[in-house]
């Protein structure tokens, strides 16, 4: 299988369904390995299957990314099978809703220990290997909301806003060591995080049609959307690409307005 990822070995983290799952598979479209990390083993295990039935080849990687234990056991399996890890899409991520007030202490530490520290603890195993290297592209999934707000995704907010920081402290820390370090920000996307949210509202339905509304474009993003822009910045096209924050967000953050309650 040829493409634009050939021979690279990469690892994509909160990859069993969404968004996570569209770029591990586009990656695998393109020639990568691919670590398939999440919590559901079982998930993994089938979406590595859909890898391996269209050509590619993954492994899965049951683990929880805010576990120092387990993320360095699953970055040693990805080493072990496929050789060190020169690409790596920090995707996974929980999304408590509430304004600040209204947020738990277990919810705002629950979604700092995935949302954050799982971004530093798997970057912390991935890079020195990727310094052995002397190459590689670590993309941190960022949020529109981590740019500009939007009503009851206070902490969820807040996380993604300092992975946009951390992507550009990464950038200047390890450009010069052949590693480039980039954020997508995504707007409204259709992917389950989206429908698990729409789920616990009480105007779900006005709300769906508010946000394509609220998009310029007309409408909300696409898997498939995000995953190609991913596929660009992993890809040696995007060679002079870091430090950078690609908003793929329909013109949401321009456009500046957002759903009312």
């Amino acid at each position: 299988m040829g493409g634009r990822l050939e021979g690279r070995v990469a690892l994509v983290t909160g990859a069993a369904r969404g968004i996570g799952r569209g770029i591990a598979l586009k990656f695998a479209s393109e020639g990568a390995r691919v670590g398939v990390m999440d919590l559901d083993e079982i998930a993994c295990l089938g979406v590595v299957n859909e890898i391996i039935l269209n050509g590619g080849d993954g492994i899965p990687l049951g683990g929880d990314i805010s576990n120092p234990k387990q993320v360095e056991d699953a970055v040693k399996s990805v080493r072990l099978k496929f050789g060190p890890i020169d690409t790596l899409v920090n995707n996974a991520a929980i999304m408590p809703t509430g304004r600040l007030h209204e947020t738990s202490l277990d919810d705002f530490e629950a979604c700092v220990a995935v949302n954050l520290r799982g971004t530093f603890l798997v970057s912390k195993a991935v890079i020195p290997g990727m310094l052995e290297l002397g190459k590689g592209a670590i993309i941190n999934m960022a949020s529109a909301t981590g740019v500009r707000g939007l009503p009851g995704l206070a902490i969820y907010s807040a996380t993604k806003g300092a992975l946009i920081a951390l992507t550009r402290c990464m950038s200047t820390d390890y450009a010069k060591k052949g590693i480039r370090t980039n954020a997508v920000a995504p707007g409204t996307i259709d992917s389950p995080m989206l429908e698990d949210f729409l789920a616990m509202q009480t105007n779900k339905d006005r709300l769906r049609k508010d946000f394509d509304a609220m998009h310029p474009i007309g409408r909300v993003g696409t898997i498939d959307e995000v995953a190609n822009v991913c596929l660009f910045l992993a890809s040696d096209d995007a060679s002079f690409v870091t430090g950078s924050t690609y908003e793929v967000d329909g013109g949401l953050i321009s456009k500046g307005e957002q759903p009312q309650d």
